[in-house]
């Protein structure tokens, strides 16, 4: 076991993530151990508590706990044919700087103490090393649809920025409960992390500016299609990208997300639909300086498209409706 190290940041670590620079240390740490380490405080920034996503600046101090040496990590075992497969089968588009797939409800992106099977030790089925890919974003477990990994760093340090900028434009699906009131607008405020009634430490609630944790966050909303007053079909465009920022901001609302148990509204869930979340990461418009916007595009899972058929929606609205918040 390793005693406590202070590392500084150099400049060509300056915008890395916490977490990638933790791996970029210390590879034989798995992600699991690493996300413990900063949910305990064990992993300080200049002397504050941190979260993976935190950018460094280079001169910035890194307080590492004491850690295993490489030969005390149980390595995992390789990944399985069939998960090898499964990996694969998820690939919507690939070139020399990133690979999009299409993640299904119920997978995590990332593990946990009790989640071994996720998107990011699915990862190994495409290279290992410098050559494996690299997370740049997430989706909530039971949200599908469009997730890119970046083949390089460079192209992970483009990518992290553009999800950060408004060029790089979010279309998500979803079928909410009721039908919004005006059809297209903005939903806007401040979020912060609750520990909630059930020590939930991942639910978000609405907060005040200047309220300690608070940060803004903004979803542009068009209402493409309805059946009757029951449900409709809404396309999300999140101008930020907060923990649950599109759960919460519906059913602050009042116009849930069908099959979200987390945050809910008073309009009872039509009968005869499946109780999964219906949300989907449908499109991801990538800017590419000097050539046209890459655009890529996930089909609705099977309980998305059960739910569209049986509630008669058009699918031809959706363009339309994406086109209104473009």
């Amino acid at each position: 076991m390793s005693a406590v190290q202070t590392l500084e940041v150099t400049q060509a670590e300056a915008d890395m993530r916490l977490d990638r620079w933790f791996k970029a240390h210390f590879p034989h740490i798995p992600h699991g151990r690493v996300e413990k380490f900063m949910r305990t405080g064990q992993i300080r920034v200049d002397g504050a508590r941190a979260k993976g996503n935190q950018r460094l600046e280079p001169g910035q101090i890194v307080r590492v706990p004491p850690m295993p040496e490489p030969g005390e990590i149980r390595t995992e075992a390789p990944l399985s044919r069939e998960d090898a497969a499964f990996a694969r089968s998820m690939v919507l588009y690939q070139d020399h700087e990133l690979i999009a797939l299409n993640k299904p409800h119920g997978l995590a992106v990332q593990g946990g103490s009790k989640t071994t099977r996720h998107l990011d030790r699915l990862l190994d089925a495409f290279g290992k090393g410098d050559q494996r890919p690299r997370l740049v974003h997430r989706l909530d477990k039971d949200t599908s649809g469009v997730l890119v990994v970046a083949r390089t760093a460079d192209s992970a340090r483009r990518l992290s920025r553009l999800f950060q900028t408004r060029d790089l434009r979010k279309y998500y699906w979803a079928v909410a409960l009721g039908v919004p009131a005006p059809h297209q607008g903005q939903i806007s405020g401040f979020l912060r992390k609750s520990s909630g009634p059930d020590g939930d430490r991942e639910r978000m609630m609405a907060a005040h500016h200047g309220e300690e944790g608070a940060q803004h966050a903004v979803t542009h909303y068009a209402v493409a299609d309805h059946a009757g007053r029951r449900a409709s079909w809404v396309v999300l465009s999140p101008e930020t990208g907060r923990t649950h920022q599109l759960r919460v901001h519906m059913a602050g609302f009042g116009h849930a997300i069908l099959g979200d148990g987390k945050y809910m509204c008073d309009i009872p869930t039509p009968e005869g639909l499946s109780r999964k979340l219906h949300l989907h990461a449908r499109r991801l418009v990538i800017p590419s300086p000097g050539q046209r916007p890459l655009a890529l595009e996930a089909p609705l899972p099977d309980h998305m498209s059960e739910t569209f058929a049986a509630l008669g929606f058009d699918f031809d609205a959706g363009a339309a409706a994406e086109e209104t918040l473009a």
